[in-house]
């Protein structure tokens, strides 16, 4: 009679174990992909998608209606308030990393037309010298539900820590809704809370490793607890010039031009993804030394860097306790 209790309770335990699943979605957000992995019983892909679509008409460039294309074409300075969450953090970003992180630069970038052709072509210093006047974050400021700009030519965007925002809407969500165990990801941005509870085990993701010809693969895997991560990398979008040298897709926000880095790949882990992505982006244009010096002042960032050092060799560098696994 005992072993059979014992038998009895050993498959409802088991059966148990097998039931517990989470819930899995997946889709396309952003010009991106995402996945949601969540311990709950509820689609909640409608509701994703609606969050989905506030913030695109938020932010989105890509839509001529949404608040920032109206005000970078000065048409409306009204903006809602995921639009003020992320300028209000911009700003305070902007100003930590003296304009290392600058959403104002994006005119600029544009005229270097990264991702077209693979050498780098000789862009009209007038041209350049013509959009830097209207660069600089400062050149802003916002006054409750609307913003101002110093001069109409001022553009605006904010792809360098929308999707890090994005991932956070659908994990403070997802906790609204009492649901703490989830890993939520966009096109590589990363927010976990609690645990992946259809495993029992801590969240696992990976850092990728850098690689030109566009494959992929993982060069450590890591644990996440309560926090989020961010990849910012430049062996995706690069131009090479008639010495070889290569120019990341990073404009220095100071001069207009392209920063000739060793920086391959920076991972940032914070409290938030929208920090996350927004630094991963600063500290591509700060290079090792300066990120070393200023991650002394900040702490509460880990930071995983990978380089190429004078030799062409692979270099890593783990900073403020970043995880070793």
């Amino acid at each position: 009679m005992r072993n059979l209790l014992i038998l009895l309770v050993a498959i409802f335990l088991f059966s148990c174990i097998e039931e517990h699943k989470n819930t899995k979605l997946t889709g396309t957000v952003f010009g991106t992909s995402y996945s949601i992995i969540y311990d709950s019983d509820v689609n909640y892909e409608i509701q994703f998608d609606s969050l989905f679509y506030i913030i695109n008409k938020s932010m989105s460039t890509y839509q001529v209606n949404s608040d920032i294309s109206k005000l970078n074409r000065n048409e409306s300075f009204e903006i809602d308030e995921h639009f003020i969450k992320v300028y209000d953090v911009s700003k305070e970003i902007f100003g930590q990393t003296e304009g290392a992180f600058d959403p104002s630069i994006g005119n600029v970038v544009n005229a270097w037309k990264f991702g077209a052709e693979d050498t780098i072509e000789v862009v009209d210093s007038l041209k350049i010298d013509s959009l830097m006047q209207y660069v600089g974050y400062d050149k802003t400021y916002r006054h409750n539900n609307t913003i101002r700009k110093s001069n109409p030519n001022v553009y605006i965007e904010f792809n360098a820590i929308a999707k890090g925002y994005g991932v956070d809407v659908i994990g403070e969500f997802l906790e609204s809704q009492k649901v703490n165990n989830y890993l939520v990801e966009i096109g590589g941005e990363i927010r976990v809370k609690g645990i992946n509870s259809e495993r029992q085990t801590n969240w696992k993701v990976g850092v990728e490793e850098p690689n030109f010809e566009g494959q992929q693969s993982i060069l450590k895997a890591i644990t996440l607890q309560d926090e989020a991560m961010a990849t910012s990398g430049t062996y995706r979008k690069f131009k090479v010039d008639e010495n070889g040298n290569r120019y990341a897709h990073i404009i220095d926000t100071e001069t207009g031009y392209p920063s000739k880095t060793n920086l391959l790949s920076i991972s940032v882990i914070a409290e938030d993804c929208m920090t996350a992505d927004a630094y991963a982006t600063a500290f591509k244009a700060m290079g090792v030394e300066k990120v070393k010096i200023f991650l002394d002042l900040h702490q509460e960032l880990k930071v995983f860097l990978i380089f190429e050092n004078d030799n062409k060799e692979l270099e890593t560098l783990a900073l403020n306790g970043f995880p070793e696994h």
